[in-house]
């Protein structure tokens, strides 16, 4: 689909809408509970220890799945939009307002989103909360807004892969160099050869680790009962466990990392932006080459990783070194197959209700955490906490989006905005905007609309 075939609408504050994005954002929002809802229905501590969710043959199946094709894009593409969303609105508001005016609308604007993060916390008690990282990390990537698209790649680019720097030398790389000496050393016990010094001392401190990981691995089990049993059992150990949680993730040094992840792909997202590509105006060909090449580099990345993390050995997995490169990869990937597919006129109307669920994707998102943390999973209400393997919770994933999508399209036909995202324009204006009753969108001339 040609750019001027996109159709625009704008919201009650003047905010300019660009309707791939908004597919995009809703793909992004709705994909983000196939992350999300294994947290809320099952252990939030449980990390790397995909077996305590449940392990039959379709669990397997499932995380597999969700491991290769969704881990971490849901939230790449929305950082990406928050980079291509900062661009949209400080050129929009430089063209009638000086500099300082400028940054101050951005950063009341997301200041008060902040405040929603903050409230998502500890109000709704949801510890994986991705607004208030967004909000922060959109306050430092705002003074790279004017910067040259090469010069934000390369930032984002370089921040990015300190992962694969990082992993792969000292997690991948000198992880294979120790367990070779190990296998050798080994060999040589076997075959009752003499051992060096340093083979022995080697083998010792293999031992040594050995008793070290038994004794993590026993109390990281008692702790994952305690948060079992916690969330599973009353009200007020639900909210204590919950709280914890929160905040342990608002303090704990992981959120820094979060804020540099965040600020990576913004700045690369505000990039893609700038040359056209996040919004569809590059050709049909081009995004099929795109897709196929980001497909063929993350996809392959990670069905190596998946299958060396089923295996659940103690060797160095590739994918220590390799995760941020396939998950921006994949989320290419995304991104290229909807700007594909919206070339043409059919593609454009399957992806159509995907448009509502972008424009409604904050208020989708608090609805997702209210649905499951509040309503499925705690012990004061449907108590389905810890009842539900892989499977049956992308199942319940599923069905929880499509009913929202439903919502979502019913909800925009009858008016302009969506109740979070009207209280939170609303404070950033200082005024309560309108809700008047949806009008058909204003369209560019071209061969193919959305809205």
């Amino acid at each position: 689909m040609a750019e001027d075939g996109i159709a625009r609408a704008d919201e009650p504050d003047g905010a300019p809408r660009i309707a791939v994005l908004d597919i995009l954002r809703g793909l992004a929002i709705l994909g983000i509970l196939f992350m999300n809802i294994n947290d809320m229905g099952a252990s939030f501590r449980a990390g790397s220890d995909i077996r305590h969710f449940g392990w039959t043959a379709i669990d397997q199946q499932a995380w597999w799945l969700r491991e290769v094709f969704a881990n971490g894009t849901a939230r790449c593409l929305l950082e990406m939009l928050f980079g291509a969303g900062m661009v949209i609105l400080t050129e929009r508001a430089a063209r009638t307002a000086d500099k300082w005016t400028v940054f101050r609308r951005y950063y009341v604007r997301n200041l008060v989103l902040l405040g929603f993060g903050l409230a998502h916390m500890f109000l709704l008690l949801w510890g994986g909360d991705i607004l208030h990282t967004y909000a922060v990390a959109a306050l430092v990537v705002f003074w790279a807004r004017n910067w040259r698209p090469r010069w934000l790649i390369s930032l984002g680019l370089v921040m990015a892969m300190l992962q694969l720097v990082g992993g792969g030398y000292f997690g991948y790389y000198s992880g294979m160099q120790r367990a070779e000496k190990v296998a050798a050393a080994q060999a040589k016990v076997t075959a009752h050869q003499t051992l060096s010094a340093d083979e022995t001392k080697l083998l010792a401190e293999v031992k040594e680790n050995q008793a070290k990981r038994a004794k993590r691995d026993a109390e990281r089990k008692a702790e994952l009962a305690k948060e079992d049993h916690d969330r599973s059992t009353t009200t007020a150990a639900w909210v204590g466990e919950q709280t914890r949680m929160s905040a342990e993730r608002l303090l704990g040094f992981g959120e820094l990392f979060a804020i540099w992840e965040s600020a990576s792909l913004m700045l690369i997202g505000a990039a893609l932006f700038k040359l056209g590509i996040i919004q569809g105006r590059r050709s049909w060909l081009y995004y099929l080459g795109f897709t196929v090449l980001t497909y063929a580099i993350g996809g392959t990345a990670r069905v190596i990783g998946a299958n060396e993390m089923m295996a659940f050995d103690n060797m160095p997995k590739s994918i220590w070194a390799t995760q941020e490169v396939a998950r921006i990869a994949m989320t290419l990937g995304h991104l290229g197959l909807v700007n594909l597919i919206v070339k043409s006129a059919l593609g454009a109307w399957l992806l159509r209700p995907l448009v509502a669920a972008g424009r409604t994707a904050l208020t989708i998102y608090v609805l997702q955490t209210i649905i499951c943390l509040w309503v499925l999973y705690p012990p004061f209400a449907l108590g389905l906490y810890g009842e539900s393997g892989w499977a049956a919770m992308m199942a319940t994933a599923v069905a929880i989006n499509l009913v929202l999508l439903v919502l979502a399209n019913w909800w925009m036909t009858r008016f302009t905005i969506a109740p979070v995202e009207w209280l939170w324009r609303s404070l950033v204006e200082w005024r309560m905007l309108p809700w008047r009753a949806n009008k058909p969108a204003a369209e560019i001339p071209g061969p193919v609309a959305l809205a």
